[in-house]
């Protein structure tokens, strides 16, 4: 739905944050979220909603506050086609425990409802689904056939004793669930007849009809009969799928398999990502020195969705760009404190040249994806933000700088980048990075950097491909994020301790950073050094894009000279 501009939550809450959980009783509405959006969330909402700050001392969990208000054997209904696993949503497992949760405080059951509520009242206001068309990725830039990968997915199952795991993918066969108008000309002729396609709708029905032909173990001693295998869901796969399939008996809840294997790119992907960078790195330069020009030499006002604009016009010049990755942050002052902040066409701020302006944008490209974040100042900045901007781009540093043995998690990098920040007594409400797909999802897991308790459960490996993006924001006043993406490899040690693999961080993204606002005398000499051979490596592989631009070239000079390590100045 939000690729259709609309999202349940805005239409029932107002707020249009992409993670949030709305609970709403007969006299009481609460919406949940996390800490990127506790800003946008206290302006979007009215005083009909009391927010949950989840994280907060204090604070309770939205399954907490709906226990409490289940009091007085209150049923709970919920949708359990939209609910689903993890933080803010519920997987079968999770509903059990809400479950007992609304019994222990006196509630009646938690009750799945098929018809959702919020859309009776929508009604024929509520918008159709995307229909963009589902195209075929040439092997040239996909690096590996999809029957290997489905092959690859059986071996899993096979090795683990599943019956399937409902995506869905069988022993003898493996379905797509989608409609038929979505597919492009090319696309059937390509999955052949390894791949059965239909209506996606169906997925309830034929889930159904999965769980009851299992083959069932007889009863013994008053047991009754179990299935020999059981289906595999996804942790993230909704509530009602778990039902359809027979319930908790039939269904063992997993980390994806196929997100695991999507997470590790192969070697066409990963130099798909350092190739896209380069070209997309070429698109913020020009656009960022088009847009100093136009504020500080030309005096143009322009607002944030107009700079947005220019920047996507500039990334679609480039080769086999496709589109956007997501709509661009492009925000102005204190519109960058809010951290997923989107400015909105016709309703936003005209970029102010004394301000900070942050940029938070990516592009999907036949041979990758990316995702970069650049704050820059077109004045004079205060100290506060040269001191803010520098302790952040020494965590971008750090992180990018780390060694580490197999089997760490993002979970136990996070502190890396924060550590600047803490030594100061600041902090900021979000992760540190995520991972990232190729010509696919922008955030994708299911690994990451972060205190989301999830990074901790899966170790960083060779071919990830993840952001590195600390941050700092002061509420009304300005923020600050960079963002690079980088990608784990075996890193080059004098020794091997433990006899394992140790794993280190190649970043792709090749855009300079802002050199107002970098304090070198709060750097070390270390990272004077990684900061001048970054942007060394910024300015040869992107200048050969801005031959006839003189703009550009003399921005990117200027803005990948080197710190002088001597005077502790910039030169």
């Amino acid at each position: 739905m939000k690729d259709n501009k609309v999202d349940i939550y805005e239409f029932i809450s107002g707020f249009s944050g992409s993670a949030g959980t709305a609970v709403i009783t007969s006299d009481k509405a609460a919406l949940a979220t996390d800490g990127r959006y506790f800003n946008q969330a206290s302006k979007q909402l009215d005083s009909n909603w009391l927010l949950l700050k989840q994280g907060l001392e204090d604070v309770p969990t939205w399954q907490e506050w709906t226990a409490e208000q289940s009091e007085g054997q209150k049923t709970v209904g919920v949708d359990p086609a939209v609910i689903t696993a993890r933080l803010f949503l519920l997987s079968t497992a999770e509903a059990r425990k809400l479950s007992e949760k609304i019994k222990k405080k006196g509630g009646a059951e938690l009750l799945g409802v098929k018809a959702n509520l919020v859309d009776l009242v929508w009604g024929n206001e509520r918008p159709p689904r995307p229909n963009e068309k589902v195209s075929v990725l040439d092997i040239e830039f996909a690096g590996k056939k999809f029957a290997e990968k489905i092959e690859d997915l059986r071996k899993e199952l096979d090795k683990k004793k599943s019956a399937g795991l409902i995506v869905s993918v069988t022993p003898t066969t493996a379905t797509l669930y989608v409609d038929q108008n979505k597919l492009s000309d090319k696309v059937i002729p390509h999955l052949g007849e390894n791949v059965r396609i239909r209506p996606y709708s169906a997925i309830f029905e034929d889930s159904k009809a999965f769980g009851e032909s299992l083959e069932m173990l007889a009863p013994i001693a008053g047991r009754p009969p179990i299935p020999k295998k059981k289906f595999w869901i996804s942790t993230k796969a909704s509530w009602a799928l778990s039902l359809e399939l027979g319930g908790e008996e039939k269904v063992e809840e997993v980390r994806s398999p196929i997100g695991d294997a999507k997470a590790i790119k192969n070697a066409t992907e990963l130099e798909g990502m350092r190739a896209c960078h380069i070209r997309d790195g070429a698109s913020l330069s020009e656009y960022f020195a088009w847009l100093e020009e136009e504020l500080v030499v030309k005096g143009t006002k322009l607002d944030e969705v107009q700079a947005a604009d220019k920047l996507e016009e500039i990334r679609s010049k480039k080769d086999r760009f496709v589109g956007l990755s997501f709509d661009t942050i492009s925000s102005t002052g204190p519109n960058a404190a809010v951290i997923h902040y989107k400015p909105e066409r016709g309703n936003c701020s005209i970029i102010d040249p004394t301000a900070l302006y942050l940029c938070d944008s990516g592009a999907q490209y036949l041979d990758g994806t990316t995702d970069t974040t650049r704050t820059l100042h077109f004045g004079e900045p205060k100290e506060m933000e040269r001191k803010a901007y520098t302790l952040v781009l020494k965590g971008v540093i750090a992180l990018d700088r780390a060694v580490f043995p197999k089997g760490t998690s993002g979970f136990a990098l996070d502190s890396l980048a924060r550590q600047f920040l803490w030594r100061e007594g600041l902090d900021y409400r979000h992760g540190t990075g995520h991972g990232v797909g190729c010509y696919l999802n922008v955030h994708e897991g299911p690994i990451g950097i972060g205190t989301r308790i999830q990074y901790s459960e899966v170790p960083l490996s060779i071919g990830n491909v993840l952001s590195d993006e600390p941050g700092y924001y002061e509420d009304g006043n300005f923020g600050i994020r960079i963002e690079n993406m980088i990608m784990a490899q075996e890193a080059k040690t004098n020794h091997k301790f433990g006899d394992k693999p140790w794993l280190s961080f190649e970043h792709v993204t090749m855009v300079p950073m802002c050199r107002k606002l970098i304090d070198g005398k709060m750097l070390t000499p270390e990272e004077r050094t990684w900061l001048n051979d970054y942007h060394q490596e910024v300015f040869d592989k992107t200048k050969g894009f801005f031959k006839g631009d003189e703009r550009t070239l003399k921005w990117l000079e200027r803005e990948t000279r080197s710190i002088n390590v001597m005077e502790f100045t910039l030169t």
